[in-house]
């Protein structure tokens, strides 16, 4: 009964997503106000139906009906409650189900914001269409309340791989950047329609830019987290095409973030805010569609038939289409009288912005030209991380010096010997440090002190510029300096890690060390034992440097309903470095004395808490701009 309720839910959302539609778009119309209460309306019941559709679907999880297919094939009476309540959304159409419930969220929400009627009307008829296409969607072709009888008495678990609390957390705070990015995509329309691309229109779209992105931020890095120490690579970042996905729109909402700065303050570059908010969202659109389309084989993709991918692929054009067209006719009329000169602080948001967008786009040709090589049989190329290291990092370093020095530079036009002494000043502290780090470490490469000195320089100019403006700052300006030394810290984090890792592997026997840079790892024993759903061979280890000795415990699982076998990793973490330790294969090969050893890895990552302390701080960085945006529309500082 609970699962046929839930069904019905969506089917109204459906239905009062279309009257929102209609209503919104009858509504742009003088004389029409009425429509538009009824617009209102339907943007709330269809927010509180989906609520109540997801809510069915914990329900089902929770209590493990399995005459429910999709909790057959996602969940497992022996699986602890976090991860009955996560295989809701760790799954396709349960993800979905989240998905448009964050759509209709964001649309409740803006009924809170003060606007004009028409640019109110004509934002809920893009929200109601988006809620119209995704609805639709996961009625027609991804029901996640379909039946199953007979009814099995347990489940197929879910993937062991996502039985994880970094996994818990991370889609949805993924999808809070990926669907917060159509609220921006649905501001953009209807100021176009409306021809309101101004400075109201830029305060009124920055808070949801700033939320979709902080969001976003803190989704791709618990994301990183997990993979570092779920899948056994101890890497933080692997060009995975599903990463690739989430960081394309990132790198746009970023690019608009700094734009949507110039539009509000100076009322310059409309049309670059405008076109920069429509492809924030084309690409989380186009991250849906290869994540859930059958062309990726990936960890992070949900493998679905191709009909789906199809049914996306059109969302897609319809959506992206009908949005860049829009801009094609509409674009034209959108002027501005603010000028700048080459030097202020325009500018170097404008190259800012010109560098995340070819970031973007070097990714998505990276990402894309295998799959189209493919789809034409035309062989099969495999593009990864040298091509991507190599492309993407010459387009880093200038990015990360003129984030230092923009900040200094005046609006309209800036005297550049007014911030010479600064700026000077800046960089003798940053070669100041690099230059004690060589002489402590004497071995350390010129590419290290570099990406060192990048990292510094960030830092200590946002530092520099935070003093120099500390009488005046507000919560926003805070969020935003943040945000820069969060990036300075994990650019360190991301280049000692990268580049001073150490990894050993050996087969030990019990008694027998190894060592990894200034860890000794010794093997005490291997044990094996059960957990709540799974099996587990389980290694007890000492790593020891100095004085310190720390005790570790790799695993290798079992899911025996599954049939999946998984890796974790043991890992101490400290501000120096990470101890990784992974339990291998047994070695039954060797014959020479009582026993078989075990291969044991272990890996040193120097500096890698730096990557999630930075964008720890980035994230807060938006968080704290979003507040402090809504505090100055409430009339408080």
């Amino acid at each position: 009964m609970i699962a046929e309720l839930g069904h019905f839910a969506l089917i109204l959302a459906l239905f009062c997503a279309a009257l929102q539609m209609a209503a919104g778009w009858k509504a742009r119309k003088d004389g029409m106000e009425a429509w538009l209460v009824v617009a209102r309306r339907a943007a709330v019941f269809q927010c509180a139906t989906i609520t109540a559709a997801f809510a069915a679907l914990i329900y089902s999880f929770v209590v493990s009906d399995f005459s429910l297919t999709l909790v057959v094939n996602n969940s497992h009476t022996l699986k602890p409650l976090l991860y009955k309540i996560a295989g809701t959304w760790g799954n396709h159409e349960g993800s979905m189900v989240l998905w448009v419930l964050i759509l209709a969220l964001f649309g409740a929400l803006s009924l809170r914001q003060a606007m004009p009627d028409a640019m109110r009307a004509m934002l809920l008829t893009v929200q109601g269409m988006q809620g119209v296409g995704i609805l639709a969607f996961i009625l027609f072709t991804s029901n996640p309340f379909t039946r199953l009888n007979p009814a099995p008495a347990d489940g197929m678990d879910l993937n062991p791989l996502l039985q994880d609390p970094g996994l818990a957390f991370h889609p949805p705070l993924l999808y809070l950047g990926y669907v917060g990015f159509s609220i921006v995509f649905s501001f953009a329309c209807a100021g176009l329609l409306t021809n309101a691309i101004n400075r109201d229109w830029a305060a009124l779209v920055r808070p949801w830019v700033l939320a979709a992105w902080s969001g976003l931020s803190a989704g791709i890095a618990l994301g990183s987290w997990w993979a570092y120490y779920e899948l056994g690579w101890g890497g933080f970042w692997f060009w995975d095409p599903v990463e690739n996905a989430s960081l394309m729109p990132w790198l746009c909402g970023t690019a608009l973030l700094h734009s949507i700065i110039i539009t509000r303050h100076r009322g310059a570059l409309p049309r670059w805010s405008v076109l920069l908010a429509l492809l924030a969202y084309t690409f989380s659109l186009l991250g849906t569609f290869l994540v859930r389309s059958g062309v990726l084989t990936s960890v992070h993709a949900f493998a679905t038939d191709p009909s789906r991918g199809l049914f996306i692929l059109g969302l897609l054009a319809v959506f992206a289409g009908g949005g860049f067209l829009l801009y094609g006719l509409r674009a034209p009329d959108l002027k501005s009288d603010a000028g700048f000169k080459p030097v202020s602080r325009e500018s170097a948001l404008v190259l800012n912005n010109l560098i995340l967008t070819a970031m973007a786009a070097t990714i998505l040709v990276g990402t894309l030209y295998p799959l189209i090589l493919s789809s034409l049989n035309a062989g099969q190329i495999s593009v990864g991380p040298p091509f991507f290291n190599a492309t993407i990092l010459p387009l880093a370093v200038p990015l990360i010096l003129l984030m230092g020095v923009g900040p200094f530079l005046a609006w309209k036009k800036a005297d550049l010997t007014a911030v010479r002494g600064q700026l000077t000043t800046a960089a003798l502290i940053t070669g100041a440090i690099v230059g004690l780090i060589f002489a402590i470490q004497t071995e350390t490469s010129f590419i290290v002190l570099g990406g060192f000195a990048l990292g510094l320089w960030a830092i200590i100019t946002t530092l520099a510029d935070t003093w120099a403006h500390r009488a005046k700052l507000t919560l926003s300006g805070w969020g935003m300096r943040l945000a820069h030394i969060g990036l300075g810290v994990a650019v360190i984090g991301i280049v000692g890690t990268t580049l001073w890792k150490i990894e050993t592997a050996q087969i030990l026997k019990p008694g027998e060390h190894l060592t990894a840079g200034r860890w000794t790892i010794t093997l005490e024993s291997v044990d094996a034992g059960f957990g709540p759903n799974y099996s587990t061979i389980m290694a007890h280890v000492t790593a020891r440097t100095g004085d310190t000795a720390i005790k570790l415990s790799p695993e290798r699982r079992y899911y025996p309903v599954g049939g999946m076998a998984t890796t974790e990793a043991a890992i101490h973490t400290s501000l120096r470095d990470d101890i990784y330790v992974v339990l291998g294969q047994q070695d039954t090969m060797d014959q020479t004395g009582p026993g078989n050893g075990w291969i044991i890895r272990a890996t040193t990552h120097p500096l890698v808490a730096l990557i999630w302390g930075g964008f720890a701080l980035i994230a807060m960085g938006g968080v704290f701009a979003l507040f402090g945006q809504h505090r100055k529309d409430k009339g408080g500082s």
